[in-house]
């Protein structure tokens, strides 16, 4: 048997290396495809002259253009200091984007631009962990005269989707790992749980690089094969199905089991006759066990021999008493965690209450500020109308009673003046009342407290009723841009997803030092658990960005990265409550000096819990 398995793996290792070497030359298709389009681009007397100018917008139009006909997921121009100057990319709805450093300078490494020198190209892999492989390809770019203007950069991105259409094709289970034994993505979760030692052992002894493992409680042979990009290497690892094998062998263990069970069998049998006499103490003992759960009180069972079952009926008894102690006081202490959970379900509740009060108080201070200009000029305006009012009133009496002296009074009173004047008097306290009128308004629409039921949700109107109450901090320093798609209503609680779009919203805002940009962009995606898909909300800023560790924290309660009195540290940790409440998610993506972007994704039709009163999660 152990000869037919060997036999089998050998088989299964041949086919496994096939099907890597097959993996091997899309690989190399892939950058001989980069290759040939590099050269196209490069002779390309446009892209030389505006990389030697640094002309960004001129590269961006160019880069468009080729980035639809290119197995490219991005593009990356760079002068010849090794300055990137504009990124140009595509969006999951397959837009041609850009993305242009604002902040930091994001340059190439001096190793790499002495590479590019020597050798005029550069491969390297860059690795994301549980997202993406991204093989890169780094050119320089030489004028006529034979001097560097600067250098290109194309990279395509491998993702799970990469591997998924491979695994479907190739009936088999991949992963991609670091030359560290790192996992980074696999078509298994089980093949991440993989030791990274074990890995890292197997590829840097490569003495045997085929081993077994379980997946999906289904038995797997695994197989490991490097992948070159230029000086850089990735290994693969492939994975197939044993269950065939492990199924024959099983068989034959089954006949060989029977076999001894048979004779087991008839040995139990004559035990039992022999041995019944010892059988019957032990018989009462299991009975009082059975009965071990309905006892109230601790029982004792009659010792009737000093035997070995007599020592263990006496053991027994005690036993029982010391559980029958042991199950009260665990009662008396669930009933005290009780007590003390409730106590910290209000404490929550007046923390929760607390952060509500303090995003009230600057949302408040927000909406007075914008309501003083209105109000200001109505105020000032109301001087004038009384005095216009007070000339009027006196032209009316002279014209009563001295009519010969109204010419007279209306040149001294400025008549065709305040005829002139006061319709625009009248048109500006219009405006500003018009005004406070649509503050107000988009404040009550955005809170909508009598409303707090479920309700069917426009998306959009909540976007822009927060918009709307935003824009004191807003205007003449934030361009906001937005692109709404078609999506249903969602159901659900109006007030509580306004506050998470408040939240959101305001972050972004008080991200943005100076002037800059905020995207925000909706889309209804399909969704295999729920019949009516669900709705994305994208809310990303050109703000500061957030660091790795800041990112690990940010739904952490009273984790905030504001000064004392600024923030309490609960609106993102309220906020991914309220978002798991409706069945949904929210993720963040960030960089800094670029910006961050917010993700989330609510259900059309979720399962609602009990959504009165937002959990801090």
């Amino acid at each position: 048997m152990v000869k037919f398995e060997t036999a089998i793996d050998r088989e299964m290792l041949t086919r496994l290396s096939g099907n890597a070497k097959e993996i091997e030359i899309i690989f190399d298709d892939y950058i001989n495809l980069l290759r040939q389009k590099r050269d196209t681009y490069l002779s390309n007397p446009q892209l030389q002259y505006h990389l030697m100018f640094s002309e960004r917008d001129k590269l961006r139009i160019l880069g468009s253009s080729w980035i639809k006909q290119d197995p490219s997921s991005s593009f990356g121009f760079f002068n010849r200091q090794g300055r990137l100057m504009v990124t140009i990319f595509e969006d999951q709805k397959k837009q041609v984007r850009f993305q242009i450093p604002t902040k930091d300078a994001v340059l190439l490494a001096e190793k790499y631009v002495q590479h590019l020198e020597k050798n005029g190209e550069l491969a390297i892999i860059e690795t994301e962990e549980n997202k993406r492989v991204s093989l890169i390809l780094v050119s320089k770019v030489i004028n006529q005269k034979g001097r560097i203007v600067g250098y290109i950069e194309q990279i395509i991105e491998l993702n799970s989707s990469f591997l998924l259409r491979l695994r479907d094709r190739m009936k088999l289970e991949l992963m991609f790992v670091r030359e560290t034994g790192q996992p980074l993505l696999a078509t298994n979760k089980t093949l991440l749980s993989v030791s990274k030692d074990y890995v890292r052992q197997v590829i840097t002894q490569k003495s045997d690089l085929f081993f077994d493992i379980d997946l999906k409680e289904s038995p797997y042979g695994v197989f490991f094969y490097p992948l070159n990009w230029g000086d850089s290497r990735i290994w693969l690892a492939l994975g197939a199905s044993k269950s065939e094998t492990k199924a024959v062998i099983r068989n034959v263990n089954i006949a060989f089991i029977t076999v001894i069970g048979t004779v087991i069998v008839f040995l139990i049998l004559t035990s039992i006759v022999i041995s019944s006499w010892i059988l019957r103490p032990l018989k009462e003992l299991v009975d009082a066990l059975q009965s071990f759960e309905s006892q109230e009180q601790a029982i004792t069972i009659p010792v009737k021999n000093e035997t070995e079952i007599g020592l263990l009926t006496e053991s027994f008894n005690q036993m029982f008493k010391k559980i029958w102690q042991a199950r009260a006081d665990l009662r008396r202490n669930v009933n005290e965690l009780q007590i003390a959970n409730s106590e910290l379900k209000e404490t929550q509740t007046r923390l929760v209450h607390s952060a509500k009060m303090v995003s009230l108080g600057q949302l408040v201070a927000g909406v007075a500020h914008e309501l003083n200009n209105p109000i200001g000029f109505i105020f000032s305006n109301m001087i004038h109308l009384r005095d216009y009012g007070t000339r009027l009133i006196q032209l009316v009496k002279i014209a009563e009673e001295n009519p010969e002296k109204l010419k007279q009074a209306k040149q001294e009173f400025e008549f065709d003046y305040i005829v002139e004047d006061l319709p625009k008097l009248i048109t500006s306290c219009e405006d500003g009342a018009k005004r406070t009128k649509d503050i107000v308004l988009g404040l009550r629409n955005f809170s909508r407290l009598e409303e707090a039921k479920l309700n069917e949700i426009d998306i959009h109107k909540g976007l822009d009723a927060t918009l709307d109450l935003l824009q004191g901090e807003i205007k003449g320093r934030i361009q906001i841009y937005k692109n709404y798609d078609p999506v249903p209503k969602i159901h659900g609680y109006l007030s509580q997803i306004n506050q998470v779009f408040m939240n959101i919203l305001s972050n972004a805002v008080q991200a943005v030092e100076g002037s800059g940009q905020v995207w925000i962009s909706t889309i209804h995606v399909k969704d295999l658990k729920f019949k009516e898909g669900k709705v994305q909300i994208s809310i990303q800023d050109s703000g500061k960005g957030m660091s790795p560790d800041v990112i690990d924290k940010i739904f952490d309660p009273f984790f905030t990265t504001k000064k004392i009195g600024q923030g309490t540290g609960l609106g993102l940790s309220i906020s991914y409550g309220i978002i798991d409440n409706h069945g949904g998610s929210i993720q963040v993506k960030s960089e800094l000096g670029v910006g961050t972007e917010f993700i989330i994704l609510l259900p059309v039709r979720p399962p609602l819990k009990d959504l009165q009163g937002s959990v801090v999660k």
